[in-house]
Protein backbone atom coordinates (compact mmCIF):
# COMPACT_ATOMS: atom_id res chain seq x y z
CA UNK A 1 0.00 0.00 0.00
CA UNK A 2 2.90 2.15 0.53
CA UNK A 3 4.10 1.80 -2.95
CA UNK A 4 0.67 2.49 -4.14
CA UNK A 5 0.53 6.08 -2.34
CA UNK A 6 3.54 7.06 -3.62
CA UNK A 7 2.39 6.69 -7.33
CA UNK A 8 -0.77 8.25 -6.01
CA UNK A 9 0.80 11.04 -5.07
CA UNK A 10 3.10 11.97 -7.72
CA UNK A 11 2.79 15.46 -9.16
CA UNK A 12 1.03 16.23 -12.80
CA UNK A 13 1.70 18.69 -14.77
CA UNK A 14 -1.62 20.55 -14.57
CA UNK A 15 -1.24 21.73 -17.96
CA UNK A 16 -1.09 18.24 -19.45
CA UNK A 17 -3.90 17.25 -21.88
CA UNK A 18 -4.58 13.59 -20.23
CA UNK A 19 -6.85 12.52 -22.63
CA UNK A 20 -3.84 12.86 -25.33
CA UNK A 21 -1.32 11.46 -22.71
CA UNK A 22 -3.65 8.65 -21.91
CA UNK A 23 -3.94 7.53 -25.82
CA UNK A 24 -0.25 7.74 -25.85
CA UNK A 25 0.47 5.11 -23.27
CA UNK A 26 -2.06 3.52 -24.45
CA UNK A 27 -0.62 2.95 -28.25
CA UNK A 28 2.93 2.56 -26.71
CA UNK A 29 2.13 0.36 -24.16
CA UNK A 30 -0.62 -2.02 -26.03
CA UNK A 31 -2.65 -1.51 -23.13
CA UNK A 32 -6.04 -1.52 -22.98
CA UNK A 33 -8.52 0.54 -20.62
CA UNK A 34 -11.61 -1.57 -19.79
CA UNK A 35 -14.28 0.89 -17.64
CA UNK A 36 -17.57 -0.03 -16.18
CA UNK A 37 -20.67 1.71 -16.83
CA UNK A 38 -20.95 3.63 -13.48
CA UNK A 39 -17.45 5.40 -13.83
CA UNK A 40 -17.12 9.41 -14.41
CA UNK A 41 -17.93 10.29 -17.70
CA UNK A 42 -13.99 11.52 -18.82
CA UNK A 43 -13.20 8.17 -18.28
CA UNK A 44 -16.05 6.32 -20.00
CA UNK A 45 -14.89 9.07 -23.20
CA UNK A 46 -11.26 7.49 -22.82
CA UNK A 47 -12.20 3.93 -22.10
CA UNK A 48 -11.51 1.53 -25.18
CA UNK A 49 -14.60 -0.47 -24.22
CA UNK A 50 -17.28 0.46 -21.50
CA UNK A 51 -19.75 -2.26 -19.91
CA UNK A 52 -21.27 -4.22 -17.42
CA UNK A 53 -19.88 -6.87 -15.30
CA UNK A 54 -20.97 -9.23 -17.90
CA UNK A 55 -19.76 -7.80 -20.96
CA UNK A 56 -16.51 -6.60 -19.26
CA UNK A 57 -15.62 -9.93 -18.30
CA UNK A 58 -15.81 -11.14 -21.84
CA UNK A 59 -13.89 -8.34 -23.20
CA UNK A 60 -11.01 -9.50 -20.37
CA UNK A 61 -11.54 -13.07 -21.88
CA UNK A 62 -10.54 -11.85 -25.53
CA UNK A 63 -8.44 -9.33 -25.47
CA UNK A 64 -4.91 -9.58 -26.95
CA UNK A 65 -3.69 -6.56 -25.28
CA UNK A 66 -0.20 -6.45 -22.77
CA UNK A 67 -1.97 -4.09 -20.17
CA UNK A 68 -5.25 -3.59 -19.01
CA UNK A 69 -6.43 -0.86 -16.83
CA UNK A 70 -9.43 -2.01 -15.44
CA UNK A 71 -11.42 1.45 -14.58
CA UNK A 72 -13.96 -0.34 -12.03
CA UNK A 73 -13.60 -1.72 -8.51
CA UNK A 74 -11.21 -4.30 -7.00
CA UNK A 75 -13.27 -7.59 -7.84
CA UNK A 76 -13.75 -6.70 -11.27
CA UNK A 77 -9.79 -6.41 -11.85
CA UNK A 78 -9.78 -9.82 -10.20
CA UNK A 79 -11.91 -11.00 -12.64
CA UNK A 80 -9.82 -9.58 -15.47
CA UNK A 81 -6.73 -11.07 -13.74
CA UNK A 82 -8.10 -14.42 -13.37
CA UNK A 83 -8.98 -14.75 -17.20
CA UNK A 84 -5.68 -13.08 -18.36
CA UNK A 85 -3.28 -14.50 -15.65
CA UNK A 86 -0.17 -13.81 -18.01
CA UNK A 87 -1.58 -10.42 -18.40
CA UNK A 88 -0.67 -7.59 -16.54
CA UNK A 89 -3.70 -5.95 -14.95
CA UNK A 90 -4.14 -2.64 -13.55
CA UNK A 91 -6.38 -0.73 -11.26
CA UNK A 92 -6.14 3.43 -10.86
CA UNK A 93 -6.88 3.07 -7.09
CA UNK A 94 -6.57 -0.39 -4.80
CA UNK A 95 -9.18 0.95 -2.44
CA UNK A 96 -11.58 0.85 -4.71
CA UNK A 97 -13.51 -1.99 -3.52
CA UNK A 98 -17.24 -3.08 -3.40
CA UNK A 99 -19.76 -3.15 -0.34
CA UNK A 100 -21.46 -6.04 -2.00
CA UNK A 101 -18.40 -7.73 -1.76
CA UNK A 102 -17.31 -6.64 1.45
CA UNK A 103 -20.32 -7.77 2.63
CA UNK A 104 -19.68 -11.70 2.04
CA UNK A 105 -16.69 -12.81 4.41
CA UNK A 106 -15.09 -16.17 2.87
CA UNK A 107 -14.66 -17.39 6.22
CA UNK A 108 -18.15 -17.09 6.76
CA UNK A 109 -19.79 -17.55 3.65
CA UNK A 110 -17.15 -21.34 3.18
CA UNK A 111 -19.75 -21.97 6.77
CA UNK A 112 -22.37 -21.00 5.92
CA UNK A 113 -22.31 -23.22 2.30
CA UNK A 114 -20.99 -26.31 4.50
CA UNK A 115 -24.34 -25.82 6.65
CA UNK A 116 -26.22 -26.60 2.95
CA UNK A 117 -24.96 -29.62 2.06
CA UNK A 118 -25.90 -30.65 -1.67
CA UNK A 119 -26.82 -27.25 -2.77
CA UNK A 120 -25.14 -25.81 -6.16
CA UNK A 121 -23.32 -22.56 -5.39
CA UNK A 122 -24.74 -19.74 -8.01
CA UNK A 123 -22.28 -16.51 -7.01
CA UNK A 124 -22.91 -13.23 -8.39
CA UNK A 125 -20.17 -11.60 -10.24
CA UNK A 126 -19.91 -8.74 -7.13
CA UNK A 127 -17.65 -10.79 -4.72
CA UNK A 128 -14.04 -11.69 -4.09
CA UNK A 129 -12.04 -14.38 -5.76
CA UNK A 130 -11.84 -16.28 -2.52
CA UNK A 131 -16.08 -16.15 -2.43
CA UNK A 132 -15.67 -17.44 -6.71
CA UNK A 133 -13.47 -20.39 -5.61
CA UNK A 134 -16.26 -21.50 -3.03
CA UNK A 135 -18.68 -21.27 -6.07
CA UNK A 136 -19.95 -23.59 -8.86
CA UNK A 137 -20.91 -20.89 -11.30
CA UNK A 138 -20.62 -17.19 -11.39
CA UNK A 139 -23.40 -15.31 -12.56
CA UNK A 140 -24.33 -11.49 -13.68
CA UNK A 141 -27.90 -9.59 -13.68
CA UNK A 142 -27.52 -9.83 -17.57
CA UNK A 143 -27.64 -13.99 -17.00
CA UNK A 144 -28.64 -14.98 -13.74
CA UNK A 145 -32.21 -15.92 -14.92
CA UNK A 146 -31.15 -17.91 -17.45
CA UNK A 147 -28.75 -19.66 -15.49
CA UNK A 148 -30.69 -20.29 -12.72
CA UNK A 149 -33.38 -21.81 -15.05
CA UNK A 150 -31.06 -24.18 -16.69
CA UNK A 151 -31.00 -26.25 -13.58
CA UNK A 152 -33.26 -28.61 -12.71
CA UNK A 153 -36.37 -27.68 -10.55
CA UNK A 154 -35.78 -29.77 -7.77
CA UNK A 155 -31.74 -28.82 -8.01
CA UNK A 156 -30.98 -27.10 -4.17
CA UNK A 157 -29.21 -23.86 -4.66
CA UNK A 158 -27.71 -21.02 -2.83
CA UNK A 159 -27.36 -17.54 -4.10
CA UNK A 160 -24.65 -15.28 -2.74
CA UNK A 161 -23.94 -12.26 -2.02
CA UNK A 162 -27.16 -9.93 -3.28
CA UNK A 163 -30.26 -10.70 -1.61
CA UNK A 164 -32.24 -8.42 -3.33
CA UNK A 165 -31.03 -10.11 -6.51
CA UNK A 166 -31.54 -13.11 -5.41
CA UNK A 167 -35.34 -12.51 -4.18
CA UNK A 168 -36.13 -11.09 -7.47
CA UNK A 169 -34.67 -14.03 -9.72
CA UNK A 170 -36.96 -16.25 -6.93
CA UNK A 171 -39.86 -14.32 -7.96
CA UNK A 172 -39.13 -14.75 -11.44
CA UNK A 173 -38.52 -18.32 -12.05
CA UNK A 174 -40.10 -19.63 -8.28
CA UNK A 175 -37.68 -21.22 -7.07
CA UNK A 176 -36.55 -21.43 -3.38
CA UNK A 177 -32.99 -20.66 -3.58
CA UNK A 178 -30.96 -19.92 -0.08
CA UNK A 179 -29.87 -16.43 0.01
CA UNK A 180 -26.65 -15.19 1.92
CA UNK A 181 -27.85 -11.87 3.84
CA UNK A 182 -25.40 -9.36 1.21
CA UNK A 183 -26.31 -6.21 -0.32
CA UNK A 184 -24.90 -3.46 -2.55
CA UNK A 185 -25.51 0.02 -0.26
CA UNK A 186 -25.82 2.10 -3.83
CA UNK A 187 -29.00 0.01 -4.66
CA UNK A 188 -30.35 -0.17 -1.01
CA UNK A 189 -30.53 3.53 -0.38
CA UNK A 190 -33.04 4.51 -2.86
CA UNK A 191 -35.82 6.06 -1.25
CA UNK A 192 -39.22 4.36 -1.78
CA UNK A 193 -41.16 7.98 -0.60
CA UNK A 194 -39.13 9.86 -2.24
CA UNK A 195 -39.83 7.70 -5.19
CA UNK A 196 -43.55 7.93 -5.10
CA UNK A 197 -43.44 11.74 -4.92
CA UNK A 198 -40.43 11.56 -7.93
CA UNK A 199 -43.07 9.86 -9.44
CA UNK A 200 -46.12 12.11 -9.26
CA UNK A 201 -43.83 15.11 -10.20
CA UNK A 202 -42.64 13.28 -13.25
CA UNK A 203 -45.89 11.21 -14.12
CA UNK A 204 -45.17 10.38 -17.69
CA UNK A 205 -41.69 9.30 -16.41
CA UNK A 206 -40.84 5.20 -16.68
CA UNK A 207 -39.32 3.95 -14.14
CA UNK A 208 -35.97 1.56 -14.62
CA UNK A 209 -34.26 0.14 -12.03
CA UNK A 210 -31.88 -2.55 -11.03
CA UNK A 211 -32.43 -5.65 -9.73
CA UNK A 212 -30.10 -5.23 -6.81
CA UNK A 213 -33.11 -2.42 -5.58
CA UNK A 214 -34.72 -3.94 -2.57
CA UNK A 215 -38.40 -5.33 -3.23
CA UNK A 216 -40.74 -2.52 -2.59
CA UNK A 217 -38.63 -0.09 -4.92
CA UNK A 218 -39.16 -2.53 -7.73
CA UNK A 219 -42.72 -3.29 -7.25
CA UNK A 220 -42.91 0.32 -8.94
CA UNK A 221 -40.51 -0.15 -11.99
CA UNK A 222 -41.93 0.01 -15.37
CA UNK A 223 -38.97 -2.17 -16.75
CA UNK A 224 -36.08 -4.43 -14.32
CA UNK A 225 -32.74 -5.29 -15.81
CA UNK A 226 -29.09 -5.09 -15.53
CA UNK A 227 -27.04 -1.63 -16.37
CA UNK A 228 -26.52 -2.55 -20.15
CA UNK A 229 -30.18 -3.60 -20.51
CA UNK A 230 -31.55 -0.46 -18.98
CA UNK A 231 -29.53 1.48 -21.33
CA UNK A 232 -31.13 -0.71 -24.03
CA UNK A 233 -34.85 -0.32 -23.21
CA UNK A 234 -34.23 3.54 -22.95
CA UNK A 235 -32.79 3.37 -26.50
CA UNK A 236 -35.85 2.11 -28.24
CA UNK A 237 -38.61 3.07 -25.42
CA UNK A 238 -40.81 5.34 -26.97
CA UNK A 239 -40.67 7.16 -23.76
CA UNK A 240 -39.13 10.56 -23.40
CA UNK A 241 -38.77 10.64 -19.44
CA UNK A 242 -36.68 8.61 -17.15
CA UNK A 243 -36.70 7.82 -13.63
CA UNK A 244 -33.32 5.57 -13.18
CA UNK A 245 -33.05 3.63 -9.97
CA UNK A 246 -29.39 2.26 -10.40
CA UNK A 247 -25.62 4.43 -9.90
CA UNK A 248 -26.19 7.68 -11.70
CA UNK A 249 -22.69 6.92 -14.03
CA UNK A 250 -25.10 5.15 -16.45
CA UNK A 251 -26.82 8.32 -17.11
CA UNK A 252 -23.89 9.39 -19.15
CA UNK A 253 -24.30 6.78 -21.86
CA UNK A 254 -28.10 7.12 -21.97
CA UNK A 255 -27.87 10.93 -22.59
CA UNK A 256 -25.12 10.07 -25.74
CA UNK A 257 -27.59 7.26 -27.16
CA UNK A 258 -30.60 9.39 -26.88
CA UNK A 259 -30.13 13.29 -26.61
CA UNK A 260 -33.55 14.21 -26.88
CA UNK A 261 -34.79 12.40 -23.94
CA UNK A 262 -34.67 13.10 -19.95
CA UNK A 263 -32.94 10.85 -17.61
CA UNK A 264 -33.98 11.58 -13.79
CA UNK A 265 -31.73 9.60 -11.03
CA UNK A 266 -34.18 8.74 -8.39
CA UNK A 267 -33.14 10.03 -4.65
CA UNK A 268 -31.79 8.42 -2.32
CA UNK A 269 -33.40 8.61 1.60
CA UNK A 270 -31.58 11.65 2.51
CA UNK A 271 -29.27 15.02 0.89
CA UNK A 272 -26.22 13.21 0.21
CA UNK A 273 -24.90 11.55 -3.52
CA UNK A 274 -25.38 8.12 -1.74
CA UNK A 275 -26.77 6.53 -5.22
CA UNK A 276 -23.31 7.71 -6.57
CA UNK A 277 -20.71 4.47 -5.88
CA UNK A 278 -17.92 5.92 -3.55
CA UNK A 279 -15.77 3.18 -4.53
CA UNK A 280 -16.34 3.82 -8.46
CA UNK A 281 -15.51 7.23 -8.21
CA UNK A 282 -12.21 6.94 -6.86
CA UNK A 283 -11.04 6.17 -10.10
CA UNK A 284 -9.61 9.77 -11.67
CA UNK A 285 -8.27 10.67 -14.80
CA UNK A 286 -4.94 11.90 -13.06
CA UNK A 287 -4.81 7.68 -11.41
CA UNK A 288 -5.25 6.70 -14.72
CA UNK A 289 -2.58 8.63 -16.33
CA UNK A 290 -0.38 7.29 -13.40
CA UNK A 291 -1.22 4.11 -13.66
CA UNK A 292 -0.59 3.54 -17.14
CA UNK A 293 2.86 5.78 -17.14
CA UNK A 294 4.91 4.04 -14.35
CA UNK A 295 2.14 0.27 -14.36
CA UNK A 296 1.46 0.94 -10.99
CA UNK A 297 -0.63 -0.33 -9.12
CA UNK A 298 -0.44 -3.78 -10.52
CA UNK A 299 -3.24 -6.10 -8.98
CA UNK A 300 -1.36 -9.75 -7.85
CA UNK A 301 -3.07 -12.77 -7.32
CA UNK A 302 -1.11 -16.30 -6.62
CA UNK A 303 -1.70 -19.25 -9.34
CA UNK A 304 -3.21 -21.55 -7.30
CA UNK A 305 -6.31 -18.50 -6.33
CA UNK A 306 -6.25 -18.22 -10.27
CA UNK A 307 -6.92 -21.46 -11.20
CA UNK A 308 -9.79 -22.08 -8.54
CA UNK A 309 -11.10 -19.00 -9.12
CA UNK A 310 -11.30 -19.32 -12.97
CA UNK A 311 -13.56 -22.95 -13.28
CA UNK A 312 -16.75 -20.87 -12.33
CA UNK A 313 -15.72 -18.00 -14.40
CA UNK A 314 -15.38 -19.57 -17.37
CA UNK A 315 -18.51 -21.92 -16.72
CA UNK A 316 -20.42 -18.59 -16.68
CA UNK A 317 -19.20 -17.32 -20.02
CA UNK A 318 -19.37 -21.38 -21.67
CA UNK A 319 -23.15 -21.13 -20.27
CA UNK A 320 -23.49 -16.98 -21.96
CA UNK A 321 -22.67 -17.84 -24.64
CA UNK A 322 -24.87 -20.75 -25.11
CA UNK A 323 -27.95 -18.95 -23.88
CA UNK A 324 -26.64 -15.75 -26.89
CA UNK A 325 -25.81 -13.22 -24.06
Amino acid sequence: MNLEKGFLEKKIDPSLDLFKEILHLKKTKNAIILAHYYQNADIQDIADYIGDSLGLAQQAEKTKADIILFAGVHFMAETAKILNPKTKVLIPDLKAGCSLADSCPPNEFAAFKASHPNHVVLTYINCTADIKVLSDVIVTSTNAVQIVESFPKDQKIIFAPDKNLGAYINKITGRNMVLWNGSCMVHEIFSLEKLIKLKAQYPKALILAHPECEAPILEYADFIGSTTAILNYSKTSDSKEFNVLTESGIIHQKQKASPNKTFIPAPPNNSCACNDCPYMKLNTLEKIYIALKYEQPELLMSDELIEKARKPIVKMLELSAKFGL
